[in-house]
């Protein structure tokens, strides 16, 4: 018999008695665990299951999804397949193992309804929802990186401390290095460390915090702990076993731009965790600037950033249809962590307090703003001045004046509820507004202000329908013929060496209230290297320093591109080839 001729009745007759399971009356996407016991002679045969065992299972929902994940050795003889019913009802496995005893075993167990909205998945090209509902997530998270081996008492203070302060993600390393490795040589896994991970996982998500895992760090840890794909590959696949069947995202490594032929492994990395993991947790890489030149490779569902530099984070807003998550929200002070904070919001990124930073008063009353509007909806908008802005055309805007005066927004013409907030505090000031043309000025200006002008009404009557997405969002089309670009590119010259700076500017062209003010972004790649683009530099004018991460062979053709993003949000473009020498 194939296993979708198999009657719930035989699958259940046919289960093997060595088979142990935690699933029955599982509530939907809580994990479970199916157990098996290698019998005496299988384990002789495999000395060390962990590199020799092949395990996975085929998971049947009752609606006849099937979800194939993989199993996981967790010392002596035991082999298990954690698994996360998505729905109520009764479920039907089948083994794949090179083990004979295991291979084909079936078995079935039943799960139980819950409430719970399911996995966080991307959704509306910037934004985030869950699997089971259209219900918006708004992403806010915080850097632990070592979160695997505090102690116990500090951990879950800090979880507990988070939890109450809203935050929801929290980031930090699956494997790390010296006395804190997970692994103490690539074929063996340090089970005390991984078990003490798991119900770390298990308390992060009991207290409604996503798992952020970064498989390993910067600075080639990966490929140190494990020099060979197949073993990059096993590693995978245990990670993806033991965590899939949790509330996760997959994060690749700390700053892939320190790796040599970044690009590649990632894929290799990226591709292996899309292929295994069957719940399809978001995926993305840790970066010193931008995780974006991986995007093409189609692995990603998102794009991380570990700069706030605005210029990266609002134009690559532009360009790509994912949403984007700021790795490095804080800074030496109060102020700083909130400028920093609010400005990633404008260009339309969720954002990720920085590893140890305090400033979590700010993330706080950051989240309580934006849980007021339909988050999940707005995109930067452009047609004000005194100001940067976040809009639901015509019913609502939300605009952070970092440096107070007076401001000037077109808005749709109707009556709205104006709410001056004070980003630090949390307190607000309300006032009225009726018309198409609002102007105004903050409270007082000692500080930074966020502005919320909304229509109440219609906001409340979208969101007792709860229509998921009231509007289509389209990307928009770059301008890349030089005679319609409002600006030149005036350096570089024709070549760039390795570690030496070399100047960039641009000149504006012509004259015209969107060029008033103007971001630009500088990316180089060498496209027959295959490594991807790299920031090079942002704004008008600076120096730039080209690194050997751009390329593999030298000397190599950079082809040189300044993106131009106008006051209006119009996105140019302008290439050049230039070479690089050594």
């Amino acid at each position: 018999m194939r296993f979708g001729q198999l009657s719930l009745l035989a699958l259940g007759q046919l289960a093997l008695a060595q088979t142990s399971t935690t699933c029955n009356n599982t509530p939907a996407y809580s994990p479970c665990e199916l157990v098996f016991e290698l019998s005496a002679q299988d384990s002789a045969a495999h000395p060390n299951p962990y590199a020799s065992v092949e395990l996975r299972a085929e998971v049947r929902s009752p609606r006849n999804r099937t979800t194939t994940v993989p199993g996981y050795w967790d010392g002596g003889r035991r082999m298990v397949v954690r698994f996360a019913p998505t729905e109520g009802g009764q479920w039907v496995f089948r083994l794949l193992s090179n083990v004979p005893a295991l291979n084909e075993q079936t078995g079935a167990f039943t799960a139980s309804d819950s409430e719970a909205p399911g996995f966080i998945k991307a959704a509306n090209m910037h934004h985030w929802s869950y699997t089971e509902r259209q219900k918006p997530h708004l992403w806010m998270g915080a850097t632990e990186l070592r979160f695997a081996s505090m102690d116990d008492a500090s951990f879950r203070v800090m979880v507990d401390a988070r939890a109450t302060q809203k935050f929801n993600h929290l980031r930090g390393w699956v494997t790390g290095d010296g006395a804190d490795a997970a692994y103490t040589a690539p074929e063996s896994p340090n089970l005390e460390k991984f078990r003490k991970l798991d119900d770390r996982v298990r308390y992060l998500n009991q207290k409604g915090i996503t798992a952020d895992l970064v498989l390993a760090g910067g600075e080639g840890t990966l490929t140190k702990l494990f020099p060979k794909p197949e073993q990059r590959r096993r590693f995978v696949s245990y990670a993806v076993a033991r965590y899939a069947a949790m509330n996760v995202t997959w994060q690749g490594v700390d700053n892939f731009e320190d790796y040599p032929d970044a690009r590649a492994l990632l894929n290799e990395i990226g591709t292996a965790l899309k292929d295994l993991d069957g719940f399809r947790h978001p995926r993305s890489c840790g970066a010193r600037i931008t995780s974006g030149p991986l995007l093409d490779d189609g692995w990603m569902d998102f794009a991380a950033y570990g700069n706030t530099d605005d210029n990266v984070g609002a134009i690559e807003h532009q360009l790509y249809a994912v949403p984007q998550v700021n790795l490095q929200i804080g800074g030496a002070d109060a102020a700083t962590a909130r400028h920093r904070l609010w400005n990633a919001a404008m260009d339309g990124q969720y954002v990720t307090l920085s590893q140890g930073d305090a400033n979590a008063k700010a993330m706080s009353v950051w989240f309580d703003v934006l849980a007021g509007t339909r988050h999940w909806e707005l995109e930067p908008y452009f047609d004000l001045d005194g100001g940067r802005a976040l809009a639901l055309e015509g019913a609502e805007y939300l605009v952070y004046i970092e440096k107070p005066g007076p401001v000037e927004m077109t808005v749709e013409k109707h009556g709205y509820d104006v709410f001056w907030i004070d980003p630090a505090t949390g307190e607000i000031v309300r006032k009225k507004f009726s018309g198409d043309h609002f102007t105004g000025a903050p409270p007082d200006q000692s500080h930074d202000w966020v502005l919320h002008v909304v229509r109440e009404g219609t906001l409340q009557s979208m969101n007792r329908e709860y229509k998921f997405e009231s509007r289509e969002i389209v990307l928009q089309e770059l301008e890349a013929n030089p005679q319609k670009v409002p600006y030149d590119m005036v350096s570089p010259g024709e070549d760039l060496s390795l570690g030496k700076s070399a100047p960039f500017a641009v000149k504006l062209t012509r004259q015209t209230r969107g060029a008033r003010t103007m971001m630009y972004l500088w990316t180089g790649e060498v496209t027959a290297g295959h490594q991807g683009y790299r920031v090079l530099g942002t704004g008008a004018q600076g120096t730039m320093q080209a690194t050997s991460r751009l390329a593999i062979d030298f000397p190599a053709i950079v082809l040189l591109r300044v993106y131009g993003m106008n006051a209006n949000g119009k996105v140019y473009l302008l290439t050049k080839a230039v070479q690089l020498d050594r």
